[in-house]
């Protein structure tokens, strides 16, 4: 018989009845775990419920001690194994068709299939891949998957399949097992081709840099280029949706002290807005056009947590928060430097409590050990990611050669700041207006 000391994501740290002010017996449990049961659970199932041999001496009468103990205290409710084992049921199947981002094509959609679901995250092989290699990792309410017949709807491009007829047994996922995303009302002012704004960088998530909306879709998508790095065919254009965390008004890291990565080859630093709109005889998305909803998300710097790393998103990794902007998050995977860092919504259902790999089943990826963190000193000085690669970051290659070497021989199962803000007020959020 244990109380809870003291919580951690699903993981508790428990100690056991009878030890009141002495804490070396303590131990960690997923609280989720088939070995934690509600009080009652022995007397129900016929298990012996007794003391822990080193405390045995201490009570001459254990069940006067525990009747004592246990009345008025809280335990677990009677079906909370059932609750646990219903909330790891998902809607997706494998089998399922979807409409997935092109991981080397950005700009557009492909088909995929679902082939496995661990804990809510779909390992997705796009349709032509005949040795089901070309894969993609992402958690079934990811903003990067959709219905079949989604990119047709809004105009997004999308890349048709070789395969003219389904495969056996492979059947669309029904739309409403996708995330809804807010409807908005772009019969007004809204946004239009050329608007100015910031945005996270997709192929670099550390980086929130000058962007151009380029083309104007359907149910408030907008398809969007970083300035200074775009291919001449727009084939590196990405679709955020208008009411997406991951994009800001003109001026929201210079007001929140967040370093803005200029366009590339801009000669004029430091970067300033109001000569950069000038220059390009451009003009910036209205402010009110964006979301600025700030959930009380209850984050705080310093928090453990385990985070998908989106580069290379079949790795769930051992990460902390470093800082809050409003509900943005900044990633750390701890082990990395920090050009690895990741902004996330608070949101995001790529971040999860600690404990969750364990109880899910899904493989965490731990810290990086000394002698990889010395090795990344040559490699952080290589040039950052190439553009025509989606979640192919150098990282991808130090992660699998981490794995290697920390599951080497092993058995395992791989189904897979001074402005910083934690108040829910947004008045901060934008910068005031230049002359």
């Amino acid at each position: 018989l244990s109380g809870i000391a003291f919580f951690s994501g699903y993981n508790a740290l428990l100690r056991y009845e009878g030890f009141e002010n002495d804490s070396s017996l303590d131990f960690w449990c997923n609280v989720c775990g088939s070995d934690i049961h509600p009080v009652g659970w022995c007397a129900t199932s016929g298990k012996p419920l007794v003391p822990p041999r080193t405390i045995q001496h201490k009570y001459t009468n254990w069940k006067a001690f525990l009747v004592k103990r246990l009345t008025g205290a809280k335990t677990l409710p009677p079906d909370f194994s059932q609750k646990v084992s219903e909330s790891m049921q998902y809607p997706f199947k494998t089998s399922m068709r979807v409409e997935v981002v092109d991981k080397t094509h950005l700009c557009r959609t492909r088909v995929a299939v679902v082939e496995s679901v661990i804990g809510g995250r779909l390992r997705l092989v796009y349709e032509e891949s005949e040795d089901k290699t070309d894969d993609f990792w992402c958690h079934m309410y990811s903003p990067l998957i959709h219905h079949i017949g989604w990119s047709r709807s809004i105009g997004h491009r999308f890349k048709r399949s070789d395969i003219t007829k389904k495969q056996d047994g492979h059947f669309d996922a029904p739309p409403h097992l996708f995330m809804k995303v807010k409807e908005v009302d772009a019969a007004g002012e809204w946004f239009k081709e050329g608007m100015k704004l910031e945005a996270i960088d997709p192929l670099n998530l550390s980086a929130i840099c000058v962007a151009t909306i380029r083309k104007v879709l359907a149910d408030g998508y907008l398809m969007i280029g970083i300035d200074g790095s775009e291919a001449a065919d727009g084939s590196d254009w990405f679709c955020y949706h208008a009411t997406s965390p991951s994009i800001f008004p003109v001026g929201f890291c210079e007001i929140n002290m967040i370093e803005l990565t200029p366009p590339r080859g801009y000669a004029k630093l430091p970067f300033k807005w109001f000569d950069y709109l000038r220059e390009t005889d451009s003009i910036a998305a209205p402010v009110k056009l964006f979301n600025k909803e700030v959930p009380n998300h209850g984050f705080h710097v310093g928090m453990k947590l385990e985070a998908v790393d989106l580069m290379e998103p079949r790795l769930v990794c051992v990460a902390t928060v470093t800082r809050i902007i409003h509900r943005l998050l900044r990633i750390h995977f701890d082990g990395w430097e920090d050009e690895y860092d990741q902004w996330v919504d608070c949101e995001s259902p790529d971040l999860y409590p600690v404990g969750w790999c364990q109880l899910t089943g899904y493989q965490l990826q731990p810290p990086a050990p000394q002698s990889s963190r010395d090795s990344q000193s040559s490699s952080s000085k290589q040039k950052k990611k190439a553009k025509s690669q989606q979640y192919k970051g150098h990282k991808k290659m130090t992660s699998l050669q981490l794995k290697e070497e920390l599951l080497d021989g092993e058995e395992y199962s791989f189904l897979q700041g001074a402005s910083d803000q934690e108040s829910n007020g947004s008045a901060s959020y934008y910068i005031k207006q230049e002359p």
